[in-house]
């Protein structure tokens, strides 16, 4: 079964990142979730980034605010697909910065960048990556999919009654 790690910079980021572990949650993949500081525990992020993909793991989503160098770190040693959120955080110029820093990566280093605090998106995203090999997760997505569907014609049909 594919694993999706979900790490983040700071434990201040995590109400955001909360967002993604429940979404993988709903669609029952399995997730680690840790602390990776790209500035504060290098070693840490060499070792997750480069021995990842050894144990079970198939996506990674990192959130990182202010510099946001998470992100591209793990996508510059990691040979998984990478899904960045960027974060405002307090020390933040309005998440412009973090937003930048993970969406501005050089050519061979990508990182698939969702919206400022967006790690919903990055949950299912993440959930559609594993799905493109996994039908049972594809299967829950469609049904994910159709729910978002199902919910704005029950919205549509009560607002046109209530008018």
């Amino acid at each position: 079964m594919s694993k999706v790690a979900i790490i983040m910079g700071s434990i201040s980021d995590m109400p955001v990142m909360q967002e993604a572990i429940e979404v993988l949650k709903g669609f029952g993949i399995e997730i680690e979730v840790d602390i990776v500081s790209a500035h504060r525990t290098p070693e840490k992020l060499f070792d997750f980034s480069q021995n990842a993909h050894t144990r079970g793991i198939s996506v990674v989503i990192a959130g990182a605010g202010g510099a946001a160098h998470l992100p591209g770190m793990v996508a510059s040693m990691s040979p998984l697909p990478v899904i960045g959120v960027p974060v405002k955080s307090s020390n933040s110029i309005d998440g412009w910065d973090s937003i930048l820093s993970i969406l501005q990566m050089p050519g061979g280093v990508p990182v698939a960048t969702v919206a400022l605090n967006g790690a919903k998106n990055a949950g299912i995203l993440a959930a559609q990556i594993i799905g493109s090999h996994d039908k049972n997760i594809l299967d829950k997505v469609i049904q994910y999919k159709l729910g978002l569907k199902e919910s704005v014609i029950i919205a549509s049909e009560s607002l046109l009654k209530n008018n």
